[in-house]
């Protein structure tokens, strides 16, 4: 079984892209990130016609997630990190599929920081931690994948001072990265590639594709119930260099069937 995460940056913008490399590569789920569209314009239709059911949670002009199934629905169990009623930005949903259950988050971003949206990042991060650790407990195959907007050691991101004040790499953010950890869960590209360089967005600016000027932003996390079943993990970098392309390529994982 295939599960991906995908940042497409726009998903009206996006669709060709996204329907191409779906059809090109037939994910079992899929999360998606930063759909940037309200609910009404999440084109449900077309992704129907290519074989997946789905649930989703969006907003207008930025943020929004889903989770995409082939060839079934997706049974909605939440669209909100818990700890923060008053928080309504669509960052996070929660589905089971084929007897797991699939989480697609996408992190606040952070910057400018110090600031409110740095204070904002790691509060929100507090809440996925203090979640990570209930889904842990009930021993349950659970993986939390998307946009994590967390850069967690020096060797995901390219040799560049740059970042230096960066909300991403801030040693606050990456030890909340480090406390997920901490709790059991398996960062599954890492896990399988432990010595490579691994990049999962190129910003647009400065040539950064072309010269692989690349940050690790997006990770699959499994509990420890399901992690005994990853087979492989990958990133579909060739995705990143299409036209009208998203800044973020795709990362997959493959996972046996059954417990």
């Amino acid at each position: 079984m295939k599960l991906a995460t995908f940042n497409v940056n726009g998903i009206t913008r996006r669709l060709p892209n996204l329907l191409a490399w779906l059809a090109a590569t037939k994910p079992d789920i899929v999360c998606l990130q930063e759909l940037k569209a309200t609910d009404r314009q999440f084109p449900r239709a077309a992704l129907a016609d290519a074989g997946y059911g789905a649930v989703w949670k969006g907003q207008t002009s930025w943020n929004g997630v889903a989770i995409l199934a082939r060839g079934l629905d997706p049974i909605l169990t939440n669209d909100e990190l818990p700890g923060d009623p008053a928080d309504r930005e669509a960052r996070y949903i929660e589905a089971a599929v084929n007897g797991i259950l699939v989480a697609s988050l996408y992190a606040p971003n952070g910057n400018p920081q110090p600031g409110p949206k740095f204070t904002y990042k790691l509060a929100w991060t507090e809440r996925l931690i203090a979640h990570a650790e209930s889904l842990v407990e009930t021993e349950l195959p659970v993986i939390l994948a998307g946009d994590y907007n967390i850069v967690p050691e020096p060797r995901d991101i390219y040799p560049s001072r740059s970042y230096d004040d960066n909300a991403l790499i801030q040693p606050a953010s990456r030890a909340r990265y480090a406390t997920l950890l901490g709790q059991g869960w398996t960062d599954a590209l890492r896990h399988k590639h432990p010595d490579e360089t691994l990049y999962t967005f190129w910003d647009y600016r400065r040539n950064r594709w072309l010269r692989n000027a690349g940050l690790r932003l997006d990770h699959v996390l499994l509990s420890p119930s399901i992690a005994k079943r990853l087979k492989s993990a990958g990133i579909d970098r060739d995705v990143r260099g299409e036209p009208e392309a998203s800044d973020h390529a795709p990362v997959w994982v493959d996972l046996k069937r059954g417990r």
